[in-house]
């Protein structure tokens, strides 16, 4: 049984401008303007799923499906470009929003983290703001069980990455972006490449010493196979169990497109393997 294929509706509730829930029913609760909490508990297990740029509507309620028919509610984090290139008043704006999200909704547990791209980026912006009170924040990094990495692109990535993303199917465009991208990153040092290098050393270093797996092609530019394998090497070194699976030939962020027997498999496996499902003979059942 394939619980993916089971498809139910899917409801969406806009928490802030970079935040939405996916869920199984319409949401009538309230939200709580400052601290962002439902005045009505949702006592399920939650997807954090960190959105790569480019994602649109439908490839969001895509990944969301296959958790929604587990039981689980799903949370996008998704940054634009423009927040992406001014970390202070973009996805640093957007790291506290999810980080004051997941404080004041308790009732979320377990938390899955499952990122794609340069969602690994704005991870790291919320460790970086999480790393400053680790005490208060202790019971948001307990409640995560594991976490899934997707075609995660590192700092090293960005002119490549942004190039390839912003122009798929123009060369010429991608080498001006690229150029003027790196540019960019040597004249606005202070006010963007600095908070780069810090989320991906945060990254490296995660705040998250939870089961992880991870999702590569060789053939992906953006997010290469070399990035993940040097995360899991210092992953590994602190005692962190990660799971990679390279692909020959893939799409970024679509892996699930090209290999969708093979992803989903390994995917309920680790949720089965955290201890975030239960599996028996008859399918797939979350942890509720």
């Amino acid at each position: 049984m394939d619980p993916s294929n089971n498809h139910s509706c899917i409801y969406t509730k806009d928490i802030t401008k970079n935040i939405t829930l996916y869920t199984n029913g319409p949401f009538k609760g309230e939200i709580d303007a400052n601290t962002l909490e439902f005045r009505e508990p949702r006592c399920k297990p939650l997807v954090l799923l960190m959105a790569w740029l480019t994602a649109k509507p439908k490839h969001k309620k895509k990944y969301a499906q296959v958790y929604i028919n587990l039981g689980f509610d799903v949370v996008v984090v998704q940054i634009t470009l423009w927040q992406g290139l001014w970390p202070t008043i973009g996805s640093h704006v957007i790291a506290g929003e999810t980080i004051n999200f997941l404080e004041h909704n308790k009732s979320y547990t377990p938390i899955v983290v499952h990122g794609f791209s340069a969602g690994a980026y704005q991870m790291g912006e919320i460790m970086v703001q999480m790393s400053k009170d680790l005490t208060r924040y202790a019971h948001i990094i307990e409640r995560i069980y594991c976490q899934i990495w997707d075609s995660a692109a590192d700092v090293t990535e960005i002119p490549e990455g942004l190039a390839k993303t912003i122009f798929p199917k123009n060369p010429s465009m991608q080498n001006f972006l690229r150029k003027h991208t790196s540019s960019y990153l040597r004249t606005f040092y202070n006010e963007a490449t600095i908070h780069y290098e810090r989320s991906s050393e945060m990254f490296h270093n995660t705040l998250l010493k939870k089961p992880a797996l991870v999702f590569v092609s060789e053939n992906d530019l953006i997010g290469p196979p070399s990035s993940s394998l040097a995360v899991r090497k210092k992953w590994e070194r602190a005692n962190i169990k990660v799971t990679i699976k390279i692909w020959k030939n893939s799409l970024h962020a679509g892996h699930i497109l090209k290999h969708r027997e093979e992803y989903l498999h390994m995917l309920f496996q680790h949720l089965k393997d955290s201890g975030v499902l239960d599996i028996s003979a008859d399918g797939v059942h979350s942890k509720l």
